[in-house]
Parts: C-alpha cells; sequence; structure tokens
C-alpha cells in the first residue's frame, strides 16, 4: 500500500510565487538535537538617553550635524549612505564578461522614537501611526524626483542582522535602476495580472483566508500571516486588502490599520522567546517614473533569523547558498505558534 504524502512530515519543495524560486521543506528534522552556534544576549539595560548615540536629540552625528531636540520621528540623509546622489553616470562592459553600471540614489534614517531604550513594538499605537505616515511622506517626496526609479523602506532589528545602532530607526534607499528582488517579484505579478486581470497576492490572500491555516489575524486593511514559501523559521508578510500599488495610495485609516498590524505582529515577535526579537522588514511595492505597473500589490516582509530560541539563529549555508533554501518547522507549524501568542507585550505582563 502506497504512503500517503504528507506536508507536514514529508520532505517536499514549495513554489515561492513572487519569485519563482522553490524552498526545500524537510519537517521530519525538526527532531534532531542542536549542536550548533548558540548566540550570547546583549543585556536590554539601554538608557532613555544615551550621550554618545548619534540618533538621540541633541547630539552630535558623525558629519557634525546636530540633531534637533525632536520629540516624534526624525529624518536625516544617511551620513554613511550606500546611495550617492552625485555620482556620474558611466558603464563599464569589458567582452560582456566584466560588467557594471554606475548607481545613483539617497538614503534616509528615519528614528522612530527620542526614546534610545524602546523598539517597535513598544512605542504606542500613534507612535508607530506616526512612523507610517513619515514613510509616506518620504515616499512621495523621493517619487517627486524623476531620476529614482525605486525607493525601498526598511528596517535591520538587532545585533544579529547587523544593526549598528539599537535606537530604534530605519532607513529608506532610493536608486536609479530597479534591484533584483523587484525585478523577480515584477514579472511574477505582470504575468499573473495579464492572465487573470487581478493582482497575484490578491488570489493569493482569498484562498490563504479561506483556508486559516497560515494566517496570524487581520483587521479592516491588513492580513498578517506566514507566506506557504517561507525560507526563514518566523518569517511572515502583511499585505494590504485593497489592491494598491504603494504606501502612497493608502488612506488615512489604512495607515492606522498598518500601525495597528505592526504593533501587533512585532509584539508576537518578542512575546515568542521573551526577547528583542531581531528581524530584517521591509515594504515591497511598484517601481516608479518608470511606466505604469496595474499588477503590482503592496506588502512588507519580516526575515527573522531565530530559530529554537533567543540564541539560536539559523544560518544560510551549504545546500542553502549552492542549491536553494531550505527549513525545518513547516510555515504551518510557525503560524500556530505566533497565532497563539498574545498582542499585550511581555515586559508589560512582568511590569
Amino acid at each position: 500500500m502506497q504512503q500517503l504524502f504528507d506536508l507536514d512530515s514529508n520532505p517536499h519543495t514549495r513554489l515561492n510565487i513572487l519569485t519563482g524560486e522553490q524552498i526545500l521543506v524537510s519537517p521530519h528534522r525538526t527532531k534532531r538535537p542542536w549542536q550548533g552556534k548558540v548566540e550570547e544576549l546583549s543585556p536590554d539595560n539601554r538608557p532613555v538617553y544615551d550621550p554618545k548615540c548619534y540618533l538621540c536629540p541633541g547630539n552630535v552625528r558623525a558629519d557634525g550635524a546636530v540633531n534637533p531636540d525632536y520629540t516624534h520621528s526624525f529624518v536625516f540623509k544617511n551620513d554613511f549612505a550606500a546611495l550617492l546622489e552625485d555620482t556620474p553616470e558611466n558603464k563599464l562592459n569589458e567582452e560582456d564578461l566584466l560588467v557594471a553600471s554606475a548607481e545613483k540614489g539617497l538614503c534616509k534614517v528615519i528614528s522612530f522614537s527620542p526614546k534610545h531604550n524602546l523598539t517597535l513594538p513598544e512605542l504606542s499605537l500613534e507612535e508607530i501611526t506616526a512612523v507610517v505616515k513619515v514613510w509616506q511622506k518620504e515616499y512621495e517626496e523621493l517619487a517627486a524626483h524623476d531620476w529614482i526609479k525605486y525607493i525601498q523602506i526598511f528596517e535591520n532589528k538587532g545585533e544579529i542582522m547587523g544593526c549598528s545602532n539599537p535606537h530604534p530607526h530605519g532607513q529608506i534607499w532610493a536608486q536609479s535602476s530597479i534591484p533584483q528582488e523587484i525585478i523577480k517579484e515584477s514579472e511574477r505579478q505582470k504575468n499573473y495580472y495579464a492572465i487573470h486581470r487581478r493582482s497575484l497576492l490578491s488570489a493569493y490572500l482569498k484562498l490563504e483566508l479561506k483556508k486559516q491555516e497560515r494566517i496570524l489575524f487581520e483587521n479592516e486593511h491588513f492580513v498578517v500571516l506566514v507566506p506557504f514559501w517561507a525560507v526563514w523559521p518566523y518569517e511572515t508578510m502583511i499585505i494590504s486588502k485593497r489592491h494598491v500599488t504603494g504606501i502612497n495610495f493608502f488612506t488615512a485609516s489604512e495607515l492606522e490599520a498598518l500601525a495597528d498590524a505592526l504593533k501587533k505582529l512585532t509584539t508576537k515577535y518578542d512575546n515568542l522567546f521573551e526577547t528583542s526579537f531581531p528581524y530584517s522588514a521591509g515594504m515591497h511595492q511598484a517601481p516608479v517614473n518608470n511606466g505604469e505597473y496595474p499588477e503590482w500589490h503592496w506588502h512588507m516582509h519580516f526575515y527573522p533569523p531565530l530559530l529554537r530560541s533567543a540564541t539560536v539563529k539559523k544560518f544560510m549555508v551549504g545546500y542553502e547558498l549552492l542549491a536553494n533554501a531550505q527549513r525545518d518547522i513547516t510555515p504551518e507549524y510557525a503560524a500556530q505558534r505566533l497565532r497563539e501568542l498574545s498582542v499585550e507585550h511581555y515586559k508589560q505582563k512582568k511590569a
């Protein structure tokens, strides 16, 4: 008698419908003992104000500029920008083997709060709403430069995600070309839209809401879920219920609902291992000043590295670097764990 195939126990591959890439899922490996690297946790005893922090109000930054005595969000051009606005146009091509192009851009830093000791989930809903409004305002101002073709809004949180400053902040990089992940997602969404005349994520969201296997929660305007093709152990996505191509089209009520989704999701993350949960997170939206993209559907990715506890991290090595991504715990298991967590921050419960 032939054994029935089971996603919860048999190794299998899953398709990322946004990129066309495969991931290998190996649920039977969750029982293996862990004898790998264990991270050291930094003590979370930061002061409200740090005189050495270049993001705190009133402090001097590396370029000599002095931060204003701000009380909400604060935005400035990155003192160590990866992209520069005055980069001269140039190209290199030697026999189609050595190929390079100049890249022009603007990089900004957004301090979420003047308080050095907080992170996004610890901010009030009103404070997060203010951050979301700053994202929208900066997006619209950057898109007004016709040479900018894509705007990436993102946050790196935690030392193990390469965050160089613990003060709550995010970044915006705007550049003169379209990055590779956006090219991949554009092609997949465009192909689906051409056939079905609806966005790929609208159809995906409808199916996920019907199945309810990977949904964490939803509010009036957004759904938070673990994607079927998740690579990172507790990877999630926020997807707008309304098909819009970018944050510039969100209404006031949608901005408030996005803030609500961000606070609940990041609180659940912190509650999972009762630690300040690290991640890289960022919005994906349509390119700008480069034609129409009716197929594009706004969404936000969260890629957290923690695997089994606050001290055990997932590394991309070996097979994953040489073949394709692989995970052990299933997206369904991750969704169940996150779904069951409280939206009240664990620090408040202990207070």
